[in-house]
């Protein structure tokens, strides 16, 4: 079983994420962030599930789908994985995955 690690950056996400849609309903971004929170959860007993993220360093990235954001994390090894960043379908995912 995988140990998941949420990252600084990861946790800024959720928060910015969260506190838009809390301007319109406060509900429904407690139940989006809960979900994507609960998604992620799926990568401790299979951490590949996500598909791989094309790049050019040897950093092993993968993304995980959940509605219209993209988890992405690494796969550190066997026994870890970094959450980098919760990004919303439309944004240049390449832009924030150096």
């Amino acid at each position: 079983m995988a140990k998941i690690i949420w990252t600084s950056e990861a946790n800024r996400w959720l928060k910015v994420i969260f506190d838009h849609i809390a301007e319109e309903n406060p509900n429904a971004a407690k139940n989006v962030v809960n979900g994507l929170y609960e998604k992620v959860q799926i990568l401790r007993d299979f951490p590949e599930i996500g598909h791989k993220y094309e790049h050019e360093s040897n950093r092993n990235i993968r993304i995980l789908l959940y509605g219209h954001y993209r988890l992405a994390y690494e796969i550190t090894n066997t026994q870890q994985l970094l959450i980098l960043g919760v990004f919303h379908g439309s944004l240049k995912i390449e832009n924030y995955l150096a």
